[in-house]
């Protein structure tokens, strides 16, 4: 089981990590998620979690008071099982992609700040951050749909928490590829291209070679990025050669 604990200012957010994957995981014990709010460790009667940056400027920073406080309750809660390090989800931060997933997924615990505003003083940040986390280079108005997808991705890794084994091992970039393309029934629709051939013929070796082929060029047309990191073995590069000339006739 992984404990994760989330500082947040709107935990009310997190409903949806109560379905699905997320959701199933907590109801077989395999996910914990409880929730510390800065606003209930604020010492002034209006609970103030947030001020106004020093050198001016727009916005509002989180305070360093209630945010310490609820950091040191987080790791009381968990020191008795597993001391966690303090994760920030912040535009600053390393990029989360499938690798650190899989890193994350192997914890006993984690304490996830979502950050709000402009941030948050940098003093916290230098005396009780462990490391620092990105979903991406855009900006969202909160660390928290940030965290429930880095919880989300976690707990796809988790071993029982999807209905096959090879789920999550099939997932684009679970190898560096994107996901070959999937059908379901009916094989044939109007106006649509047919399911190809190959899927409804029963040949496993086929099915495999043309998933792999499919998983290659798909990675090719969309992420050459990825491509390049990608060590291709002798059956891959000839796989990818097929797609790439039946793709350009």
């Amino acid at each position: 089981m992984i404990d994760i604990q989330i500082i947040s200012l709107f935990p009310e957010m997190f409903t949806p990590l109560n379905g699905s994957i997320p959701g199933r995981a907590q109801k077989k014990g395999l996910l914990k998620i409880s929730y510390l709010n800065p606003r209930d460790f604020a010492v002034d009667k209006h609970n103030t979690v947030d001020g106004r940056p020093y050198g001016g400027g727009p916005g509002m920073v989180m305070k360093f008071e209630p945010l310490l406080a609820a950091i040191k309750m987080a790791k009381f809660h968990q020191k008795t099982y597993h001391p966690s390090l303090v994760s920030l989800l912040s535009p600053q931060g390393k990029k989360f992609d499938q690798k650190a997933a899989q890193e994350l997924s192997q914890r006993k615990g984690l304490i996830l700040i979502a950050g709000r505003y402009e941030g948050i003083d940098q003093r916290l940040i230098n005396n009780e951050v462990d490391e620092e986390w990105s979903i991406g280079d855009f900006i969202l108005s909160g660390g928290e749909l940030a965290a429930m997808c880095l919880i989300d991705s976690i707990t796809r890794l988790l071993p029982g928490a999807l209905g096959h084994q090879e789920s999550a091992a099939q997932d684009s970039f679970s190898k560096a590829l994107l996901d070959y393309p999937h059908y379901t029934r009916p094989a044939k629709l109007d106006g649509q291209q047919n399911v190809p051939d190959v899927l409804l013929q029963g040949d496993h070796s086929a099915i495999a070679r043309w998933r792999l082929k499919q998983a290659l060029g798909r990675t090719w047309q969309r992420r050459p990025d990825l491509l390049k990191k990608h060590i291709l073995n002798e059956q891959e590069q000839v796989l990818l050669a097929e797609f790439i000339r039946e793709n350009s006739e």
